[in-house]
């Protein structure tokens, strides 16, 4: 099982270029980045995990702008969004985003996405809550289509263009690798759809036994498992190991350089201690 870091990058933390290369220096295997576009003031929507919205939510630097200077200043990592809001991006953009970093990074960028939570922010985006599932399906098959074929068209109830060029196209075949992130049943019925694999959050053991179960017997096979997120606490990883997670991206809370640099020394020091 391979380790790499979770984080939110804002814009009063560790700056993007000491993240990527602490990172890699340290052996971590990726770097998984949280996006939110902005926080509406209203909060109606409540905070999955309870009690107040963390600050952190309302600074997120831009994951694809992060995730590219992450890539022009390493060679190993992995790049991943954990998880581009589709729901509130532009497809054929952010088909091209992507595949940027992919041809920058010689093939490391990796797309996880989701359907969001906060309503009032998606809203803002013109997407209306109640077919967001429906949304996302489309925008995920239209980047697969626009990353894989020349010309590409897509016709869709919300997605919708005629066949057109769209250059770069990634570097690694057939696409890069989609992970789709959630915890419901549409989320366990969207990755065996879309042949994807499943970005979760830090999860009950029991509860991620119970959606691994259902993907896999849906699928009819394995699927890549990764964690945004996961805990410093290695008995929690050796129950991942068992439950078939390929990847946990352990959490980086989000603090300023020096802090930031002594908590991924002392990750990668229990790491090797689990090792």
């Amino acid at each position: 099982m391979k380790f790499g870091i979770s984080t939110f990058v804002n814009d009063d933390t560790i700056d993007t270029v000491s993240l990527a290369r602490a990172i890699e220096e340290r052996g971590f295997t990726s770097l998984a980045v949280a996006e939110h576009t902005h926080i509406p003031a209203s909060r109606q929507s409540p905070y999955p995990l309870g009690g107040d919205l963390p600050s952190i939510y309302y600074r997120t630097l831009d994951p694809f702008v992060t995730l590219a200077a992450a890539a022009a200043v390493t060679s190993t990592i992995e790049l991943i969004t954990g998880i581009a809001l589709l729901i509130q991006r532009d497809p054929i953009i952010t088909a091209k985003e992507a595949a940027s970093i992919d041809l920058i990074s010689g093939g490391r960028f990796v797309l996880g996405v989701g359907a969001g939570w906060n309503i009032e922010e998606l809203r803002d985006h013109g997407t209306d809550p109640k077919t967001r599932g429906a949304l996302l399906d489309e925008r995920i098959e239209a980047i697969k289509a626009l990353w894989t074929t020349e010309p590409a068209e897509y016709h869709g109830r919300f997605v919708d263009f005629d066949p057109s060029y769209c250059r770069p196209k990634p570097v690694r075949t057939p696409h890069p690798p989609v992970l789709i992130g959630g915890d419901s049943d549409a989320t366990v019925k969207r990755v065996i759809r879309h042949k994807a694999g499943w970005i979760s959050n830090p999860l009950p053991v029991e509860r991620l036994r119970m959606r691994i179960d259902q993907i896999t017997e849906g699928a009819g096979h394995d699927v890549p498992l990764t964690m945004f997120a996961a805990p410093n606490d290695p008995q929690y990883w050796s129950a991942a190991a068992e439950l078939g997670f390929g990847e946990l991206g352990l959490l980086l809370p989000t603090k300023p350089l020096d802090q930031s640099l002594r908590i991924l020394d002392q990750l990668a020091e229990r790491v090797a201690q689990f090792r």
